[in-house]
């Protein structure tokens, strides 16, 4: 008895990268109105100064920093988080593209894909 082998087809790969960006989309708006959350408790009341200008927190503008301050709870490192996945959710996209192409043996849009691919973690 021979198993047919399943191919992927189109509308599978589309279903699934329309899944793929709506659960990152919804996942990223999640964690910042959990971030919100967290932002105005702790700072909902402070008066901003706008008198003296003071740039970002190095917690709020490198990776691990991030990581590390929206474990503790800070609010704005939280947000910085839903914005990260936010920004992640299309590049998973062209990821998973990529393999779709792969198995679908399209090797011309798959090259051109991971070229597009690279422009934008080059830009980064």
């Amino acid at each position: 008895m021979a198993v047919a082998k399943q191919r992927l087809q189109d509308s599978d790969i589309e279903q699934i990268m329309g899944n793929l960006l709506k659960f990152g989309v919804f996942t990223s708006a999640f964690i910042i109105t959990i971030g919100a959350a967290f932002y105005l408790f702790q700072h909902g009341t402070n008066i901003p100064n706008y008198r003296n200008f003071a740039g970002e927190p190095k917690r709020v503008t490198e990776l691990h920093s991030i990581w590390v301050s929206a474990i503790q709870g800070r609010g704005r490192s939280i947000i910085q988080l839903g914005l990260l996945v936010l920004i992640a959710t299309p590049i998973a996209r062209i990821v998973f593209s990529i393999i779709g192409y792969f198995l679908e043996r399209d090797y011309f849009y798959m090259i051109l894909t991971l070229l597009v691919l690279g422009i934008i973690l080059y830009n980064i």
